[in-house]
């Protein structure tokens, strides 16, 4: 990132292989329900799923149904594939040789194997994920060729490489997972800010009646990389503010 001093650079992955670390990270992403985004080796499209289960005892972990489903004719055929999450900025990942059982639990698919024997853990500390307060959400808007109208919500969290939004209702059947749409546009507190973005997760919470998304930024201009990172800063520093009162 321009600008940015040394110790915000990105950190080296680091390769975990103890039973103990491995399922200490795939809890997190268990009980955060962080979307997980699973490719296969061979193909180009993207699924998506969360970890419902994580039992480092019997060394097992279970995965949601995929969405779409098609993806899982290529998981019961024993293609490899790979996951990856994000929690807090860390990219937690990894590869899947084993085959996976398949199963309805009260109604629930689920996808059952073992746990990996090797996880990626990568700290971006360049990617610092800045979180809003409730109080202050930023109005969104996506469109693109690809959508028939444009989708408002509101900008839920933001680092330099994306952002979590929130919309009313269910949008899931009108947008897309893998999709980069041309138009998105955020109202920061010191302009407009326009990009293309990517659709990187999806989720409906029925509960809350709300759809919660991810994007990644994609093919930034000089312009808009500096009006992020001028905002993630800002809200860095209001952050550290409140740290300032806080008793841990």
């Amino acid at each position: 990132m321009n600008g940015s001093s040394a110790e915000d650079a990105p950190q080296p992955p680091k390769v975990l292989t103890t039973p103990l670390e491995i399922a200490a990270n795939l809890r997190q992403l268990l009980e955060s329900h962080d979307p997980l985004i699973i490719t296969f080796h061979e193909r180009t499209q993207r699924f998506q799923s969360y970890l419902i289960e994580v039992d480092r005892e019997a060394n097992t972990m279970a995965l949601d149904e995929m969405i779409p489903r098609d993806g899982e004719r290529f998981l019961s055929s024993g293609e490899p594939f790979r996951v990856e999450g994000f929690h807090d900025g860390v990219r937690i990942a990894w590869e899947s040789s084993g085959q996976l059982t398949i199963s309805d639990n009260d109604g629930q698919r689920l996808y059952r194997g073992a746990l990996p024997d090797e996880v990626i853990y990568h700290q971006r500390r360049n990617a610092f994920r800045a979180a809003l307060k409730l109080a202050s959400l930023v109005n969104v808007e996506i469109g693109g060729d690809k959508l028939k109208a444009p989708l408002s919500g509101k900008l839920l969290d933001i680092s330099a490489t994306g952002c979590k939004l929130r919309f009313e209702g269910d949008i899931s059947e009108r947008i897309q997972l893998g999709q980069v749409y041309e138009r998105f546009a955020a109202q920061l507190p010191f302009g407009t800010m326009t990009a293309p973005v990517e659709l990187r997760y999806l989720h409906f919470e029925e509960r809350v009646n709300t759809t919660f998304a991810g994007v990644r930024f994609h093919n930034m201009s000089g312009l808009v990389q500096r009006q992020v990172e001028r905002f993630v800063y800002q809200l860095q520093r209001e952050a550290r503010r409140f740290d300032k009162d806080d008793d841990f």
